[in-house]
């Protein structure tokens, strides 16, 4: 609460010192006392509601911020669980990919297998038919003489 100082007397006094009658002066020193007192409690008045709007204002404010807070701690809460999220799925697709070449590959030699076997089953069945070779026509020479076996004499 703010009092304002006002010496009633001395008031009165600087009035019949100015030359209104003591009544007078008392009269405006009352007054002016009623007047300096309900500026007063007007101000206190005033001052109280300014402080509660200013208290209301900052707890509105400090609410603001702490749902701003809050959601941006669930923000990070929802990003730190879709990055877990996302890291275990990246893991999942890695292991079904590695599953999925090791399933291919078996697949290939089986069937790799199963073809050879296949056409080893057909030869069997119906073998290859030769492809027969034929000389070329024998020529119509004389053949060459006999080489003798008898050692030859010393050159």
């Amino acid at each position: 609460m703010h009092v304002i100082a006002f010496d009633t007397l001395e008031y009165t006094e600087q009035l019949k010192a100015a030359g209104i009658p003591e009544e007078h002066a008392k009269g405006h020193a009352k007054a002016l006392a009623l007047v300096i007192r309900q500026v007063d409690t007007r101000t206190d008045e005033q001052a109280a509601k300014h402080d509660k709007q200013v208290e209301d204002r900052f707890e509105s404010l400090g609410e603001r911020n702490e749902k701003q807070v809050q959601s941006r701690l669930d923000g990070l809460a929802t990003r730190q669980e879709m990055d877990y999220r996302l890291a275990a799925l990246e893991a999942n697709l890695k292991r079904d990919i590695e599953t999925a070449k090791v399933e291919t590959i078996k697949w290939v030699i089986v069937t790799g297998i199963a073809i050879l076997g296949g056409v080893a089953a057909i030869n069997r069945i119906l073998p290859p038919v030769p492809a027969y070779y034929q000389p070329p026509a024998q020529e119509m020479r004389q053949p060459a003489p006999p080489v003798p076996l008898t050692p030859s004499p010393a050159r």
